[in-house]
């Protein structure tokens, strides 16, 4: 089964024009950021009150499944305080000494993003402690008896850092941060929103409104999906449509992408059967899922489980995982009362 769905809220980097598409798609300030609406407004007092004593905004830590707009916010915060931003990750940064050259080149009041902040290695999180509190860095120099250390001020900066699993990220670190938030999926009409935004933006001028609610229905309460679903519709009305995009339209697109009325595709069908039908509806081990799908366990976790748990069709219990009643009702296979009270 491949991993890179259309509905797949990670960034698409087997298609790279597909993604340059996606970031013209993104809102570059507050004013045209849709949703988070709590974090929206500590982020405008923050950055409103900084502007104001004249220094950066505090460490910001964005936490949340992918394709919820953790990065955008990054560069609308960097937008909004008019400097630029410096892209890493936690996987790229081995040493302390990778941040050298990122940190020593930021400008007062720039922002260093780092994504996947719960893979920086304890390493590299020490040498950070000094750049986040103090702005300074201490660079060891040679080793042994005879080693100096020698200590580089930095520019005051603000770090974004963001996750999808927040419980990875120490303790330490994350009482560095000032402000933290957990990212929330988006409700239908805040989708709604964010696609006649993107209609404007793509120049569809010819789409009815029960067909961009029905795209918000099945994009999994996720911008990245959404914006996906209306380009591959706009293609398929193109193409078939003479360029109406209307219900027909998205139901004929969307079912040649075998993505049903929830949002769901193949992918997550397949796993709901070899639940149902392999192992009777659970309980059921992740990585013995995995096995049968032959599929790595942490890309389920990550990539298929989240949506299935938020609309009720997953249950995770002591003993494995379990599909519910209604996750047996979509896919067509019987479902098992759990003989077990305690169970969850």
């Amino acid at each position: 089964m491949p991993t890179d769905r259309l509905i797949s809220p990670q960034a698409s980097h087997a298609n790279p024009a597909d993604e340059q598409v996606n970031w013209s798609l993104r809102p570059t300030s507050l004013g045209e950021y849709v949703g988070q609406s709590e974090l929206i407004d500590r982020l405008r007092i923050a950055i409103a009150a900084s502007k104001g004593r004249d220094e950066p905004v505090e460490h910001v830590l964005l936490h949340g499944p992918p394709g919820l707009g953790k990065t955008t916010l990054a560069y609308v915060i960097a937008h909004e305080m008019g400097s630029r931003v410096a892209v890493t990750s936690g996987p790229a940064l081995a040493r302390g000494t990778d941040l050298v050259a990122a940190l020593t080149g930021l400008a007062r009041g720039d922002v260093l993003f780092i994504d996947e902040v719960h893979r920086l290695p304890p390493a590299v999180e020490e040498f950070l402690y000094p750049a986040m509190e103090d702005f300074r860095i201490d660079v060891r120099l040679d080793s042994g008896l005879h080693a100096r250390t020698v200590q580089i001020p930095l520019q005051p900066f603000t770090l974004i850092g963001a996750t999808t699993r927040a419980g990875m990220v120490s303790s330490p670190l994350r009482s560095r941060f000032g402000i933290a938030h957990h990212l929330r999926f988006y409700p239908p009409e805040e989708l709604l929103d964010i696609l006649r935004r993107s209609c404007d933006l793509l120049r569809i001028d010819r789409a009815d409104g029960d067909a961009m609610r029905l795209i918000a229905e099945r994009s999994r309460g996720t911008p990245r999906v959404a914006n996906r679903l209306l380009r591959r519709v706009r293609d398929y009305a193109q193409v078939r449509c003479g360029g109406v995009v209307n219900t027909a339209t998205v139901e004929r697109s969307l079912a040649l992408e075998a993505v049903d009325a929830l949002g769901l595709d193949e992918l997550d069908r397949h796993y709901l059967r070899i639940i149902g039908t392999t192992y009777s509806g659970g309980p059921v081990g992740l990585e013995a899922v995995a096995a049968t799908m032959n599929e790595d366990a942490g890309t389920i976790e990550d990539v298929v489980e989240p949506y299935l748990l938020q609309i009720g069709f997953l249950a995770r219990t002591r003993r494995g995982r379990m599909l519910t009643k209604a996750a047996c009702a979509h896919v067509g296979v019987p479902f098992r009362q759990p003989d077990d009270a305690g169970l969850f």
